[in-house]
C-alpha cells in the first residue's frame, strides 16, 4: 500500500475560482502526473477545515496512512467499507472480520482495532464521570457503537450507584439473530454484589427494527419486578438499532 503522502504534488495552483454551478461542493481529489494535489488530500483538508468534513472513506485513508507496498490506500479504505457495509459496522469488527482484504496487513489491522477500543473506552470513561441520567445521548451513542451494528443479539447491563454514575458495564447475555436467553435474577445477583443502587439494561435488533416484541415486554416487567425486591431502581431499558433506539421508559414501560 503506497502512503498517500509520497503521491503528493505540492506544486501551488493559481487562484481560480470554481464555475459558479461547483461552489459549496467538494471537488474530486485531482491527479497531476500521477500525484494527488497536496490541498485534496484527506490530512491537509482535515487541517484546513475540521474532520466534519471529511467522508468514511478518508478518515479511513487517515488511519491507514501507509501501508503493504502496490496497493493504492483509496482502494483499501473502499474495499473496507465494501467488505463491513459502513463504518459502524466496522467498529464492531473482529481482527478475523478484516483478514483477507488486500492491501492491509497484521500491522494495519491491529491498528484499526486499537482505534475502535480508543472511542469505546473513551465513551465509556465520559459515562463514568457523570449521572447517566443528565447524559442519555452518551449512553445511547455508547451502546449504539458496541452493539448496533451486530449480527446477533446481546444483552447489556450497565450498573449505577447511588449518584447514577457507571460503576461497571457487561454484557449479560449473547443470543442469535432473533433469540436470546435473559436471566433476570442473575443480573439482580450481580447488582448486589457491585452494590448497584439502580441499573441500565439494554439488547439489540439485528434486523434494525427498534420495536419491541411481545417478549421484550415481558422481561422488561419481570426484571424491573426482580430488580424492585432488593431496591435496586430499573432506569431504563433501550432497545438499540443501526441508527434508531427505543426506550421503554420514555414510551411509558410496558
Amino acid at each position: 500500500m503506497a502512503d498517500y503522502a509520497s503521491m503528493i504534488d505540492e506544486t501551488p495552483l493559481p487562484a481560480v475560482l470554481p464555475p459558479p454551478a461547483a461552489r459549496g461542493k467538494r471537488p474530486r481529489p485531482r491527479l497531476i502526473s500521477g500525484k494527488w494535489l497536496k490541498q485534496d488530500m484527506p490530512r491537509e483538508r482535515l487541517i484546513d477545515h475540521g474532520p466534519g468534513v471529511l467522508s468514511d472513506t478518508e478518515m479511513i485513508v487517515l488511519v491507514l496512512g501507509s501501508g503493504l507496498p502496490g496497493h493504492d490506500v483509496f482502494s483499501v479504505a473502499r474495499a473496507l467499507l465494501e467488505r463491513f457495509g459502513s463504518l459502524r459496522a466496522m467498529l464492531d469488527g473482529s481482527y478475523s472480520d478484516f483478514e483477507g482484504i488486500r492491501g492491509i496487513g497484521p500491522a494495519k489491522i491491529a491498528q484499526l482495532l486499537a482505534i475502535m477500543e480508543m472511542a469505546r473506552r473513551s465513551l465509556v470513561a465520559r459515562m463514568r464521570e457523570r449521572s447517566l441520567m443528565n447524559s442519555p445521548e452518551a449512553v445511547e451513542n455508547f451502546l449504539r457503537l458496541r452493539i448496533g451494528a451486530l449480527q446477533q443479539e446481546v444483552f447489556m447491563s450497565l450498573y449505577l450507584d447511588a449518584r447514577h454514575r457507571l460503576i461497571e458495564c457487561e454484557e449479560s447475555a449473547q443470543g442469535t439473530l432473533t433469540r436470546m436467553a435473559v436471566y433476570p435474577r442473575e443480573i439482580a445477583r450481580r447488582a448486589l454484589t457491585l452494590n448497584a443502587a439502580s441499573l441500565i439494561v439494554a439488547h439489540n435488533h439485528p434486523s434494525g427494527v427498534v420495536e419491541p416484541s411481545a417478549s421484550d415486554c415481558r422481561l422488561t416487567r419481570t426484571l424491573r419486578d426482580t430488580l424492585a425486591l432488593i431496591d435496586v431502581q430499573l432506569i431504563d431499558h433501550l432497545v438499540i438499532g443501526t441508527d434508531q433506539v427505543y426506550s421503554f421508559a420514555r414510551a411509558g414501560w410496558p
